[in-house]
């Protein structure tokens, strides 16, 4: 198989990082696409049932997504320090604990919540109106959450041993089967919410498994290695997860904090506005992840160069690589902001009727949202830097600060002062604020050595 040439400590910073930073951005927005054709199918195929149906199922994906980017991030840290220090064995270890121990969470998930489909769609909230597409859909969906945690924790390593391309091709060909299959069982086959779920569940499969084969037999040095199963191994195994999971905690923060803004907008936005609102902001959620991904991707891109470095105790590289990607963030945050700014109306065009009352409000509120997009993409980008030298406090923090501390309140005051700007507005505010504590928590302390 051929592989990208990376040196992590002595290829030049901007080759590197260009190196991991092209394919990672175009395998995550192609994850973000398939979302918003996923939607748009079944807003088209099934209606708006349909995409109730599919709301009432997604909390729980997102918590599993959480934790396998929560043990990526923390196994990915600890496999570059140990890389760097000569000890492969100790990072292949680290690397096979976490694709273990999230197996063994998924199917714990899976025994608790598919024995009665029913039940567990009653206790996330479905009427009995929708539970029987709520029950079509959640058997193919939690199954798929395995191949997705396989990705989430192995597309960090896979870009780690020296493969970005086939981690971006791990996203994209899985992302264009989606759409294909999407496509297929929902209009030809009519098979409603359960094709998108099928669809969706052999997409991922596809995905997962690339990744496992690469992992168990295409690996430079990355390779997964059998585990012990003796009372020593299984404690070692605890204390690596334990770290992974310190290291890596932000990363659920962050995932979390998604579900945090759509929650507290759907609240106010019903609040203040009524069902025309929550309309609204439901097309800005759809846009959210992909300025969520591109974050991701920074932060991902320069997590191994980071942690190398780290490892090997180069601080020029690794400052010259947070600034590259603190530039990367600005611009890729401008693009976004000019986005909303110049093109809500096409944006809110592909997902609604122009004449809907919901349209018109999101149209005119896009521009104010597009005030957050700068500080958000810089905020994941920083966090990734204080998880990739083990800096976990402050990576906790900020990301508890951006997630509820900073958003919650935004969310309340904002629209008492301005109304419906308000809420749109409040995101942004929150960012920012986030963004001005980083920027003071750097200059104290660079100030202090």
């Amino acid at each position: 198989m051929q592989r990208d040439s990376i040196d992590l400590g002595k290829v030049k910073i901007p080759r590197l990082f260009r190196i991991y930073f092209i394919p990672t951005l175009l395998g995550m927005l192609s994850l973000c696409a398939v979302t918003a054709t996923d939607g748009i199918f079944v807003g088209q195929g099934v209606g708006s049932d349909g995409l109730a149906a599919v709301n009432i199922c997604i909390a729980p994906t997102m918590v599993i997504m959480g934790i396998s980017l929560m043990l990526g991030v923390g196994c990915s840290v600890v496999s570059s320090i140990h890389l760097a220090n000569d000890n492969v064995k100790a990072a292949r270890l680290n690397i096979t604990q976490a694709l273990a121990v999230v197996t063994i969470i998924v199917l714990a998930f899976l025994a608790t919540t598919l024995v009665s489909p029913a039940a567990t769609g009653r206790m996330l909230g479905s009427s009995e109106t929708l539970l029987p597409l709520v029950t079509d859909y959640m058997p193919w969906i939690f199954v798929a959450c395995l191949f997705q945690a396989w990705c989430g924790i192995g597309l960090f390593v896979v870009r780690l041993d020296g493969s970005p391309s086939y981690a971006m091709w791990c996203n994209v060909l899985p992302g264009l089967l989606n759409v294909a299959l999407d496509y297929v069982m929902i209009f030809p086959m009519q098979m409603g919410v359960r094709g998108a779920a099928i669809a969706t569940c052999i997409s991922c499969a596809v995905g997962g498994l690339m990744v496992m084969c690469y992992l168990g037999w295409m690996a430079d040095t990355l390779r997964i290695i059998r585990l012990k199963l003796s009372s020593k191994s299984l404690r070692l195994t605890l204390r690596n997860i334990g770290y992974q999971c310190k290291i890596g905690i932000s990363a659920l923060l962050g995932e979390a904090t998604m579900g945090m803004l759509m929650l507290m907008g759907n609240l106010v936005f019903m609040h203040y506005i009524g069902d025309d609102g929550v309309g609204a902001f439901s097309i800005a959620c759809y846009y959210c992840p992909f300025a969520f991904m591109i974050g991701n991707a920074i932060a991902q891109s320069a997590q191994p160069i980071i942690s190398y470095n780290y490892g090997l105790g180069s601080k020029s590289r690794i400052v010259a690589t947070e600034r590259l990607a603190i530039m990367s963030a600005i611009v890729c945050g401008l693009i976004v902001t000019a986005a909303f700014v110049f093109i809500p109306d096409l944006m809110v065009h592909l997902f609604l009727n122009g004449d809907t009352a919901a349209a018109g409000i999101a149209v005119s509120g896009f521009p104010l949202f597009s005030v957050a997009f700068i500080f958000f993409i810089f905020n994941l980008t920083a966090i990734g830097y204080f998880q990739s030298i083990e800096k976990v406090a402050p990576a906790i923090v900020f990301a508890l600060l951006r997630g509820a501390v900073l958003l919650i309140p935004s969310f309340i005051i904002l629209p008492m002062i301005a109304g419906e700007s308000g809420i749109w507005l409040a995101l942004g505010v929150s960012e920012m604020l986030t963004s001005l504590c980083i920027t003071g928590y750097y200059l104290y302390n660079r100030s202090r050595t």
